[in-house]
Parts: C-alpha cells; sequence; structure tokens
C-alpha cells in the first residue's frame, strides 16, 4: 500500500504512536489483514525509524527465529550478566546447556533492548514462532526506554496497551479511493466503495482488479510465466526475495523483492495447485543449510508415509526441546506421528502431548489426546492419557482424573516399572487433595499407597505429598522432616514452604518460601515464583506481618495472571482480602473477595474460597457483625460446604471461637474445637488452640498460658487483647491495662486499625486517661533495646519474626516516644526511660 495513502483516516492512530518516541514502552496494533497495519508502521516519523522485522508463517515452526530477528543489531552478548547471557546462547543455539524458562529469555531481551534504547517494529506479528511470543509478551509489559511496536491480526500480547484499526468511515474510504483512481466512473467508484468496506488496502488494489483482493491477486498471478510464479511461491514458502520484474509491474512485490502485503504471500500460497507446492518445498529442502528448514520442506513435500522424514522430524524435534522450543517440538511431533509409522504414532502423539502439558498448552494436549485414544495403548500410555488433562490448574477443573482414580493409576505405573511417572501423577494426587475434598477414606488410600512409594520418607518430595494428603495425621513428621531438611534448590524450598503452610508452621513457611524466590528470579521460573509468593503471603497474613504480606500478594497475582495459573490468582486476590479486613478497609476486603469467589467457585478450588469466608469473618469482626462473622467462619468447617479445607480450618480456630463467643455461639465452637484439640506439634494449630480454651473457658490460667507459651506477635496481641478485655470485665482494671496497651501499640503497628480502635475502647472501660501517650509497650522495648545494640532492622526481624518493614514501622512509634530521631541517641534514651517508669 502507498505510504501517503495509508494514511488517510489515520492521522489519529499515527498521533498515539508518535507518542511513544518519547515515552517508551510497548503497543500492540491489531487490524484484519488490510487494515492498514504495515502502512501505519511505514509512515512513523524519524524518531520511530527503527529495526523492522516481519514475522513469516514458514517460521513458525522454528523456536525463537523471531526473537533473533527482534535482537540481532543490537546483540551485544558480553555485556550480559553470566545467567541472561547464557540464556539467550542456548536459545539461539549458540552453546549447549539447560533449557532456560521463559521468562528468564525474557529477562536478558528486555536488558538488550533496554540498553540500546532501541525502536523495534514488528509487522504480521502472528506468524512469529510461539516461544518468541511469549519472550516478546513479557518484555512488551515491562520495556522503558525503548519502544516495540506489534502489528497483529488479532491480540498477541495480553496486558499491553492495544491500538485496534477499525474499517475506514464513509467519508475517509471516498478520500482515498479518491487518491488512488480518481478516475473510476460512478457505477466502478460506488461498487468498489462496497466491496471494501472500508478496508484500506481493498480500496487500494480494487480498482485495478476484480471483485476481492484474492481474486484480484489471483487474476496478477495467473498472468505471470511459470518460472516467476515459482519464483514467488519459493519466496512465499520462507526461500529467497523474488527480485523478477515480472512480478515488481504486478504490483506483487517491491523493488527489493519483498511482497508488497503480507496477503500478497498468503495469495500466493493459496493458489498453488499440492504439485506445485510440493516441488517448491522439494527445491527448499535441496537448498537449506539448516536441518530443521530442510525437514519441514521434505514434510510439506511428502504424500503419505515417510518414516524417514518423520525420523527427521523428531530429531528437529530434539533439537527445538535443547533450545526452549516446546510448542515447536510438540507441532514436530504431530507432524511426525501423522506422517510416519502407525507402530510409532502413539508415541509421537503421547511425547507431544506431555510436552504440551508440561509447556501449558492445554489445547493441543486435548487436541492430540483426541486423536491418542482412537489407538492401541500400552499400560503406560493409557496412564498418560488419564493424567495428562490433570496437568492443568493443578488438576482443578473438567476432565481431569479424581484423585481416588489417579491414585490406583500411580500405583499401577510404579508396579510396573516406571517410578518417575508413577510419582509425577502421586504429586497431582497430592495437589488435588489441597484444591478439592476427595474424603476420609480416599486420603487415607492415598497415604496408604504413599508409604509404599520408593521414596524415602525425608525426601520433601514426600514431605509435601503428604502435608497435602494427610496435614492433621502427618502434621508432626512434617514439622519434624521440614526442619531437618537442608537445602539451597529452589524448588525443593518452594515444596518445603507449602508443605510448611499445611502443617501450619508458618514461620518455616515464610522462611522457606521467600528462600526460594531468590532462586526463581534469578532463574526466571516466575510460574514457580508466583507460587512461593502467594504461600508466603498466605502465612504472613496469618502472622500478621501485613506490611510485608500485601506486595507478596500483589505480585503473585500479577505473576500468576502472567502465567495463567486462574487459582493462584484466586488464592493471592483472597489473601488481599484478608490483608484489607484486618486492616480495616472493609470495601476493598470486599472487592478483593468477590473476585476470588469468582475464580474459587468456577472449580470449587477450596483453599480460595475458604481464605475467601476468612476474610469476611475478618470483616464483620472488625466492624461488630459478629453473627456475620460467625456464619462465613462456620462454613470452613462444614464439610458440606465449599469452602471447608482439611488443613486451613485448623488454623482459623481464633477468629471461629470469637465470633462464636461475641455472637452466643459458643457451644458450637466448642465442639469444634473439641474435635481438633489434641496434642500436636503444629505451631498454628497449638496456638488457636490455647486462645480457644482460654477465650471458651473465661479461666485466668489458660490466658496466662496461653500467653507464656511461643506464638507470633500477633497471636500475643490477641491474646493480651481477649485477656484484658476479661480482666476488665473481672473488675480488674489494673492488671488489665498493660495487657491492653501492650494489645493496642502492636495492632498500631500491625496497621489493623479495627483492632486497635478495640483495644483503646477496652482501655477506656478500664479508666485509663493517657492513651497514645510516651509508654512503650513490652514489645516495642525489646526492639529498641535490639536497635540502639546496633541491630539492623533485617537481623532484628530475624530474631523476633518479623519482616523488617514491620520493625521499621515499629521504630517508627518508637522514636517520638523516646524523643530521640536517631538510633545513636536511643542507648541514652532507654537509661532515661528506665529511670522514669521505676
Amino acid at each position: 500500500m502507498d505510504r501517503r495513502s495509508g494514511l488517510v483516516g489515520r492521522e489519529r492512530e499515527l498521533r498515539r504512536l508518535t507518542g511513544l518516541a518519547d515515552a517508551g514502552g510497548a503497543l500492540q496494533v491489531v487490524g484484519e489483514p488490510g487494515a492498514g497495519k504495515s502502512a501505519l508502521l511505514a509512515s512513523l516519523p524519524e524518531s520511530l525509524s527503527g529495526h523492522v522485522v516481519v514475522g513469516v508463517e514458514s517460521e513458525q515452526d522454528l523456536p525463537y527465529a523471531g526473537l533473533h530477528q527482534v535482537l540481532h543489531p543490537f546483540l551485544d552478548l558480553s555485556a550480559l550478566a553470566d545467567v541472561r547471557r547464557s540464556a539467550l546462547e542456548v536459545v539461539f543455539g549458540l552453546a549447549a546447556g539447560a533449557v532456560p524458562p521463559v521468562h528468564l529469555v525474557g529477562l536478558a531481551a528486555l536488558d538488550v533492548l533496554s540498553a540500546a534504547g532501541a525502536v523495534v517494529l514488528v509487522d504480521d506479528a502472528h506468524w512469529l514462532d510461539s516461544a518468541s511470543l511469549d519472550v516478546l509478551g513479557f518484555v512488551a509489559r515491562r520495556l522503558t526506554g525503548a519502544v516495540l511496536v506489534v502489528a497483529s491480526r488479532s491480540v498477541v500480547f495480553d496486558g499491553v496497551p492495544t491500538l485496534a484499526l477499525e474499517p475506514l468511515g464513509s467519508s475517509d474510504a471516498a478520500a482515498l479511493l479518491s487518491s488512488v483512481a480518481p478516475s473510476l466512473t460512478p457505477e466502478r467508484r460506488s461498487r468498489v466503495l462496497a466491496e471494501a468496506a472500508g478496508n484500506p488496502l481493498a480500496l487500494v488494489e480494487l480498482p485495478f482488479g476484480g471483485h476481492s483482493l484474492e481474486e484480484t491477486f489471483a487474476a496478477r498471478l495467473a498472468a505471470l510465466p511459470g518460472e516467476v510464479r515459482a519464483a514467488l511461491l519459493d519466496a512465499a514458502l520462507g526461500g529467497p526475495p523474488c527480485v523478477e520484474p515480472a512480478a515488481v509491474e504486478a504490483r506483487l512485490v517491491d523493488r527489493d523483492g519483498a511482497f508488497r502485503h503480507p496477503t500478497i504471500r498468503s495469495a500466493v500460497e493459496r493458489t498453488a495447485s499440492a504439485s506445485e507446492r510440493r516441488d517448491a518445498h522439494l527445491r527448499l529442502a535441496a537448498s537449506a543449510s539448516e536441518p530443521d528448514r530442510r525437514a519441514w520442506h521434505l514434510a510439506g513435500a511428502v504424500d503419505g508415509v515417510d518414516e524417514t522424514v518423520a525420523l527427521l522430524l523428531e530429531e528437529t524435534a530434539d533439537r527445538a526441546l535443547r533450545r526452549g522450543g516446546a510448542a515447536a517440538a510438540v507441532r514436530a511431533l504431530e507432524r511426525a506421528a501423522s506422517l510416519g509409522d502407525t507402530a510409532e504414532r502413539a508415541r509421537r502423539l503421547l511425547r507431544a502431548a506431555e510436552l504440551a502439558a508440561e509447556a501449558g498448552r492445554r489445547d493441543d494436549v486435548e487436541r492430540i489426546l483426541l486423536d491418542a485414544r482412537a489407538l492401541d495403548l500400552t499400560t503406560r500410555d493409557q496412564a498418560l492419557v488419564t493424567w495428562l488433562p490433570s496437568a492443568f490448574d493443578d488438576g482443578v477443573g473438567e476432565g481431569a482424573a479424581g484423585p481416588g482414580e489417579l491414585v490406583g493409576l500411580a500405583e499401577a505405573v510404579v508396579a510396573d516399572g516406571d517410578v518417575e511417572l508413577g510419582l509425577r501423577i502421586f504429586w497431582s494426587v497430592a495437589m488435588r487433595c489441597f484444591w478439592v475434598e476427595p474424603g476420609a477414606e480416599v486420603r487415607n488410600r492415598i497415604a496408604a499407597v504413599a508409604r509404599r512409594l520408593p521414596i524415602d520418607p525425608g525426601d520433601p518430595r514426600m514431605l509435601a505429598m503428604l502435608a497435602y494428603v494427610c496435614p492433621a495425621e502427618q502434621g508432626d513428621a512434617v514439622v519434624t522432616g521440614l526442619r531437618a531438611t537442608g537445602t539451597a534448590d529452589p524448588a525443593t524450598l518452594r515444596l518445603l514452604g507449602s508443605a510448611a503452610l499445611q502443617a501450619g508452621a508458618f514461620e518455616d513457611s515464610v522462611r522457606l518460601s521467600t528462600a526460594a524466590q531468590r532462586g526463581f528470579r534469578a532463574q526466571g521460573r516466575y510460574g514457580l515464583l508466583a507460587r512461593a509468593l502467594a504461600v508466603e503471603a498466605w502465612s504472613r497474613t496469618r502472622l500478621g506481618d501485613l506490611a510485608a504480606a500485601e506486595p507478596a500478594a500483589r505480585e503473585a497475582a500479577e505473576l500468576a495472571t502472567e502465567t495463567s495459573q486462574p487459582y493462584m490468582r484466586g488464592l493471592a486476590a483472597a489473601v488481599l482480602a484478608e490483608i484489607a479486613a484486618l486492616r480495616g478497609d472493609h470495601d476493598d476486603a470486599a472487592h478483593h473477595a468477590a473476585e476470588a469467589e469468582r475464580i474459587g467457585l468456577a472449580a470449587g478450588a477450596r483453599p480460595v474460597l475458604a481464605t475467601v469466608q476468612l476474610a469476611r469473618c475478618l470483616s464483620a469482626l472488625g466492624q461488630g457483625k459478629y453473627a456475620d462473622a460467625f456464619a462465613a467462619v462456620l462454613r470452613v468447617h462444614d464439610p458440606a460446604d465449599p469452602a471447608y479445607q482439611l488443613a486451613l480450618r485448623r488454623y482459623v480456630l481464633p477468629e471461629l471461637v470469637e465470633a462464636a463467643v461475641r455472637s452466643g455461639n459458643a457451644d458450637a465452637a466448642r465442639k469444634i474445637v473439641d474435635e481438633l484439640d489434641a496434642a500436636t506439634s503444629s505451631p498454628a494449630l497449638a496456638s488457636g488452640l490455647r486462645y480457644a480454651r482460654a477465650l471458651l473457658a473465661e479461666d485466668e490460667a489458660l490466658y496466662e498460658a496461653a500467653l507464656q507459651a511461643k506464638s507470633s506477635p500477633w497471636e500475643r496481641a490477641r491474646t493480651q487483647l481477649a485477656f484484658g478485655a476479661w480482666l476488665r470485665r473481672q473488675r480488674q482494671a489494673a492488671k488489665a491495662r498493660p495487657h491492653l496497651k501492650a494489645a493496642d501499640e502492636a495492632f498500631e503497628a500491625f496497621g489493623a486499625k479495627d483492632w486497635a480502635e478495640r483495644a483503646k475502647d477496652e482501655l477506656r472501660a478500664s479508666g485509663e486517661s493517657r492513651i497514645g501517650t510516651g509508654e512503650l509497650t513490652e514489645h516495642e522495648l525489646t526492639i529498641a533495646r535490639m536497635a540502639a545494640d546496633g541491630l539492623t532492622n533485617k537481623e532484628i526481624g530475624e530474631r523476633l519474626h518479623l519482616s523488617h518493614r514491620t520493625v521499621s514501622t515499629h521504630l517508627h512509634r518508637i522514636f517520638p516516644k523516646l524523643g530521640v530521631t536517631a538510633r545513636t541517641e536511643l542507648d541514652d534514651a532507654l537509661m532515661t526511660y528506665a529511670d522514669t517508669v521505676t
């Protein structure tokens, strides 16, 4: 399309694109074929005249071919950090090594483009290979200081600003037609306008051809000599540009041999006969220097069965995998299955399905398994066909086998000698037990099978599986085992962090999950990073460390969306609802809870729904709506309710009992406490039981015992509030005030304003008139002394099991109470303070 004519009716769109020159960032331009995407890119001002890349359909099966086109003018591998340099070397086939995760490749690409201040324009992005699209999508969502404009027929990147090119309006269409064909008769002009329907390319080409673009280009092709058509077909299939003068004169290619529009390339392929396409592929295979291009061209020339070409495609799949091109490997294996011997068909299809599952390509798995089910399958093959649909969303969703069916499958596969596959299936079983409720009988059966698996009981995988399957019965073993395991591997640390959450060891869960994140960030494994962040956020919130929990939950939600993990997104949203409820932001809590509930209800994801009810309970407690609070949290304990979750119900006892006591439902809560009352090494359950017993019995000795036992600062503050309120009601105001003051100060530091206000109300009722004076709580005094001794916020946090942010918040409150502005003044101020309170 002529550069100037391509601008007619697109001035607003051009202004938006031009704005990127100053701001930087990424934009995707979408529109139907001929909408003017290519013309718009060609019309950009000098400030956006950058490196142009055009996607080619014939390169869709070559992993990272598109990314290499994008980066090669700016590529200086020596300037990259080692791990990122290695990632690009592997995916570009420059070096052997472990396949890097797509997000690590994305970080490397981001470094390259940002360092160069690059301007990259990608046309026909829908034809780029899948691996390149994944990386460029990651880059586009984060790009600053450089420009990436991507044109495609439909949206290719989620979360990236989009400029949609609609058909031209009637006046703009008429103006464009007049500029290219001013001499048309009125009748011909009306017909072209009607047939073009606002499509700029059609308006430019139809005046000189048939009734449609396809007919117009086909007519021009048919008029060319056979050797010119052959050269054009070679170019369309990925061969050298066609520089034949006849093709230039026919307005099919420019003087450099490039097709004038992607639609022309497609028309060349569609109008060629089967024999012409076969001959072209054979010519291109004979001249190909790269084995993968040769294999695909030979495949394009096959008519029937050819095991030799099928084997070449398997080798192509292997090479693609070594470079991280799972999608390309899947396509190669599928094509090999269709071309090769029938005896090899099931093996190739199921290998393709496994790779598609590992790459998160659900549609590919379903399509491939549909073909595989019609074949004669071995025991292992049948197991894969049954298990692979459970590989998505931790097996939560339609079409996934249930835990009972899967555990039998795992046992059969192990008995058949394939221990690794058996363990992979068994891990799916364990994860299903977290998200759904299979019932006691199935859980017991799973545990019995687990004990027969050929794996060390102390293996992190076994600890995590037992934590998911039998959180109550195996909790003590899990807590003991996870503290005895020493490892630096992030994947293992994540498993242990998850196991710790299931067992109610929240401080261990935070420690292990944050340790795992360092490795995941370095490796670019953002899918697993989202999970580690969600576990950290859930555990920190239960510990009251809201300042650190919120950013972890928000990042978990963002990454879960980016890595297509809807239930982890739901869990993160539910945690954000819980945080908002504790802070007294009840509208935010309701908003996040509604989002999480929509996700959780879609497939009955119980941890999401349980956390939603916990958040609603906390919000209701903060507003004094005790009956509503009890109704919400009771759902977590009702086996018939979708919010019931076997592990998490054990860690919401304080909320249950408080809501029950204040709403007149103490007897109902007492039955649940009695059911869960047992000797346990689960820190959260043990602490919750101590609190629940004290509240239900209204016994001073039990309150004292709860305060003397090891607990988190949040649990201690909650106990102090309850104890102080009880003492005040027993007319022991003087004894109540220290507990209520400590609770007030702690809740203020946590940012839990409703809870702090309740503590203040109780203080006022106790006769305290100096609320908010400069007296330090015991907790603040401890922090102040540590700071005076020279400990950093991080070191204080590690000793007291707080985040450095929470320590900073405490010190922010401590300094004005002591009348100091710097840590160096703390020592003298504490000596003076000690004199005033003694």
